[in-house]
């Protein structure tokens, strides 16, 4: 028995924005198979999907109404001043207005989001950023990144962060980029009672290609320890019109 995922009832936790991986995310659906033949079957959809875990959950129960959702957001350490950065995190602990700090929200009624931490960690080679709530708005995190990048270069003080939050000003905030996101984790206050029992063959295949793409394109990088000469050396020279010298860049 399969499962028809069109006509499942089926709803996501969270939705990310092209470019954003997902270490974690919960979805809701109506099935006639056993938790294990449902694990089954859903990690059989796509090899870059792994259903971890799943439980029998009541009628009432709303997939989007999560206790917290964490995202990660990782940043290298060139440039960086991390203690000026949590200087500016911190101001972002609990109920604040996000209309600066997401996109499409309308300008005139307040959006209120409560938020649990921002914290600022460091890593091998860089930093985490973790931002935990319970719910978002649309680019909140990359907002609440390029918040930090604007008062660690200087171009926003902490004053107007701070009005910024309390929905006094409207900062144009910029979006960070989406690659170095990762939606963390979405928790419930429910017992997994079925878990997944690891990779299928077609996700371990999937995993080995990963692994080597990344070791792959690692390598090509350090074939460039720099980058700005290796574009400067492959920088295409075109003539200028009407000039005799083909050794003039346009």
């Amino acid at each position: 028995m399969g499962l028809d995922l069109g006509n499942c009832g089926l709803e996501v936790a969270s939705r990310t924005d092209r470019g954003v991986s997902a270490r974690a995310n919960c979805l809701a659906l109506r099935s006639e198979l056993s938790g294990p033949a449902l694990l089954r079957v859903l990690n059989g959809a796509s090899p870059e999907i792994f259903c971890r875990a799943a439980t029998p959950i009541p009628d009432e129960f709303r997939v989007r109404r999560a206790v917290r959702r964490v995202y990660r957001y990782y940043e290298p350490l060139r440039g960086v001043d991390a203690e000026r950065r949590a200087r500016a995190a911190r101001l972002f602990t609990g109920t604040i207005d996000v209309r600066s700090f997401g996109r499409g929200l309308p300008s005139a009624v307040a959006c209120l989001r409560e938020v649990e931490s921002v914290s600022i960690v460091l890593s091998q080679g860089g930093y985490v950023i973790e931002v935990r709530a319970p719910s978002f708005v649309w680019g909140m995190v990359r907002k609440i990144v390029a918040a930090l990048r604007e008062y660690d270069s200087g171009r926003v003080s902490l004053a107007e962060l701070s009005a910024a939050l309390r929905g006094e000003i409207r900062l144009p905030l910029p979006l960070a980029e989406p690659e170095r996101l990762i939606l963390w984790e979405v928790e419930y206050p429910v017992t997994w009672k079925y878990r997944w029992s690891g990779p299928n063959r077609h996700q371990s295949r999937w995993i080995r290609a990963t692994v080597d793409g990344l070791w792959s394109r690692a390598r090509v990088v350090e074939a460039f320890p720099n980058p700005g000469a290796a574009r400067e050396q492959t920088a295409a020279v075109r003539p200028r019109s009407g000039s005799r010298s083909s050794g003039e860049a346009a």
